[in-house]
C-alpha cells in the first residue's frame, strides 16, 4: 500500500494560542488551513504518520531517524510547557527503512544510490530524544481531530537535494513493503527573510523563494523542487526545502492532486500549507529518474567544452577509479593531448580540483604551493585525491563519474597582506594562519559575497578561534572549467 496522502506545513510556535497569547490571531488563515489538514488527516486513517523536520536532529552526512518505542516533548522553551504530548514510535516502519537503507545500492533494483553502498539513514547518533517543535506543531493540529497513530520522526541532512529525494523514495518503499496506511507530514517553515522588520531581516531572495515554493508545491510539480540553487536557498534562509523534497521523493511515481491552502509572511517568515490527495501510480512522475537524465545529456554537452586542465583532471581520477591507475606523464605524451599549454609542463604552482555532483560540493583538494615537478603532475595527483581522500565526502564511485563536474584553479605565489581591505572575495583567494594552523578559501566562490564571510570560512576551516590572532594571505588564480 502505497503513502495515502501527504501534506506540506509551517511550524511557527507563535500561531499556538498557548505561545501567541493573542498574537496568533494575525496568521488565523495559517491556524484554519491547519485544522483542515488536520481534517483531511483524519479522514484518511492513517496507523502512521511520517514526520520529517528540520529541527530534529541534523547530521551534514547522514539522515536521522528516532529510535526506540515512545518519545515526548513540550513547548516549555517556548514559554508553554502545559502544551505536551507523548508519541509511540512506529518501530517496524523504522526498522524497514533502516533495513532498506543498508543494503541500497547493493541488493536494491528499484533505486540505486550512485553516492555509497548503502545509503545513510539510520537510528545512530540520537543527541536528544525530546520531541522538537517543528513535530509538536503538526501534532498540536492533528491531536485535536485524531488521536488513533503512530508516528516516525526523521530528520534532514546537509546532503544533496536528490539525496533526500532518495531517502523519501526509501520511505515510499518501506511503507509498501510493510503494508502500513500512513500519511507523509513534512515540517518546514518557507524564507525567513521576508520583511525589513522581521526577525531575520530582508533579503530579495526571501520573497522570490516563497512565490516559487508555492508555485511548484501548490500545482504539484515536483521535479522542480530539484532545480532550486543550494546559494540561493540559503540566501533566502528558508527552513523546510529537503523536509519537502523528501515528501516529493516519498510519492516519487504517484500522482497527486495538488491544493495551496495558504501563504503567510506577517512576522517575515514564510508560512505555507498545501495538501496532496493521493490518486494512484503515474510512471511520469518518476522525477529523480527524469532530472538525472537531463542532468547528464547537460554534462556529456558541457564536457565537449572543457579545457584541458579539466580534462586532464577528469581523466587522472576516471583512471584512477575504473582501473585502479595513476597516469603519469608518460600516458598523455599522445596526440589527444597534444594541445596541452606547454606552462602545464614547464611551470609549477600550486592547484585545487573542485568536484560538483547535483549542485553539491563532492570533493576538493589542493596545494597552495607546489608540491610536484609541474602543474600537469600537482593536477593529476589533486585530481585523484579530490574524489578519494576529502574527508568530508565517502571515496566516488564509478556510476558516478559520468554526473560530476570539475574544475582547476592554479595558484599565483601567495602574498602577505596587513588587513582585510586588501581583499577582495571575487578577485583574491586568503590564506588564514595562526601558527600550524592554516586555513585556505578561494576566490569567486557561490554563496561568499563578503570579505568577512571569506576570512571566517578560511579561519573556521583550518579551527581558528575568533579570539585567536591571525595573519593573512591573499592570491589570485586562474580557474579552468
Amino acid at each position: 500500500m502505497p503513502i495515502v496522502g501527504a501534506f506540506m506545513v509551517p511550524h511557527p510556535p507563535i500561531m499556538l494560542p498557548e505561545v501567541g497569547r493573542g498574537e496568533e490571531k494575525q496568521i488565523e488563515a495559517t491556524t484554519r488551513a491547519y485544522r483542515q489538514v488536520a481534517d483531511e488527516i483524519a479522514a484518511l486513517k492513517p496507523e502512521t504518520i511520517i514526520i520529517s523536520s528540520p529541527h530534529s536532529i541534523m547530521y551534514a552526512d547522514y539522515f536521522h531517524i528516532s529510535p526506540g518505542k515512545f518519545a515526548h516533548g513540550d513547548m516549555g522553551r517556548f514559554r508553554a510547557p502545559q502544551v505536551r504530548f507523548d508519541v509511540e514510535y512506529d518501530t517496524d516502519l523504522v526498522e524497514e527503512i533502516c533495513a532498506i537503507s543498508d543494503s541500497y545500492g547493493q541488493e536494491n533494483d528499484d533505486i540505486k544510490s550512485m553516492e555509497i553502498q548503502g545509503f545513510p539513514a539510520g537510528t545512530m547518533g540520537e543527541r536528544d530524544p525530546e520531541l522538537d517543535h517543528g513535530t509538536l506543531i503538526p501534532l498540536y493540529y492533528i491531536k485535536e481531530k485524531y488521536d488513533n497513530f503512530k508516528i516516525v520522526r526523521i530528520g534532514i541532512s546537509g546532503l544533496s537535494l536528490p539525496m533526500h529525494y532518495e531517502m523519501g523514495q526509501i520511505i515510499q518503499q518501506a511503507v509498501e513493503k510493510t503494508g502500513i496506511r500512513a500519511v507523509y507530514v513534512a515540517s518546514g517553515d518557507l524564507s525567513h527573510k521576508m520583511k525589513e522588520d522581521g526577525p531575520y531581516g530582508f533579503a530579495k531572495e526571501g520573497p522570490e523563494y516563497d512565490k516559487r515554493i508555492m508555485q511548484v508545491c501548490g500545482s504539484g510539480e515536483f521535479d522542480r523542487l530539484l532545480d532550486f540553487d543550494e546559494v540561493f536557498c540559503e540566501k533566502a534562509a528558508e527552513c523546510g526545502h529537503r523536509s519537502f523534497v523528501m515528501m516529493a521523493g516519498a510519492l516519487d511515481g504517484i500522482a497527486v492532486s495538488a491544493k495551496e491552502l495558504s501563504h503567510e509572511a506577517t512576522f517575515g517568515v514564510g508560512y505555507g500549507i498545501c495538501t496532496f490527495e493521493v490518486k494512484g501510480e503515474d510512471e511520469t512522475r518518476h522525477f529523480l529518474e527524469k532530472w538525472r537524465e537531463d542532468k547528464k545529456k547537460a554534462l556529456d554537452e558541457r564536457r565537449k567544452d572543457e579545457d584541458l586542465y579539466v580534462r586532464l583532471a577528469r581523466y587522472s581520477l576516471e583512471s584512477y577509479i575504473t582501473l585502479g591507475k595513476r597516469i603519469g606523464r608518460k600516458d598523455i605524451q599522445t596526440e589527444e593531448w597534444k594541445d596541452l599549454d606547454p606552462e602545464m609542463y614547464e611551470r609549477r604552482a600550486g592547484t585545487f580540483v573542485s568536484i560538483h555532483k547535483d549542485g553539491a560540493l563532492r570533493g576538493c583538494i589542493g596545494t597552495i604551493l607546489p608540491t610536484c615537478s609541474c602543474i600537469a603532475d600537482e593536477i593529476m595527483q589533486n585530481a585523484i585525491s579530490a574524489g578519494t581522500n576529502d574527508p568530508r565526502f565517502p571515496m566516488i564511485k564509478e556510476d558516478e563519474l559520468p554526473y560530476l563536474e570539475m574544475s582547476v584553479d592554479v595558484l599565483d605565489e601567495p602574498e602577505p597582506i596587513d588587513g582585510p581591505d586588501q581583499l577582495d572575495v571575487k578577485r583574491y583567494g586568503v590564506i588564514v594562519t595562526h601558527g600550524r594552523k592554516r586555513g585556505l578559501l578561494l576566490p569567486n566562490l557561490d554563496g561568499v559575497d563578503s570579505i568577512k564571510q571569506q576570512i571566517d570560512i578560511a579561519r573556521q576551516k583550518a579551527g581558528i578561534s575568533e579570539d585567536e590572532e591571525y595573519s593573512l594571505e591573499r592570491f589570485e588564480v586562474i580557474r579552468h572549467i
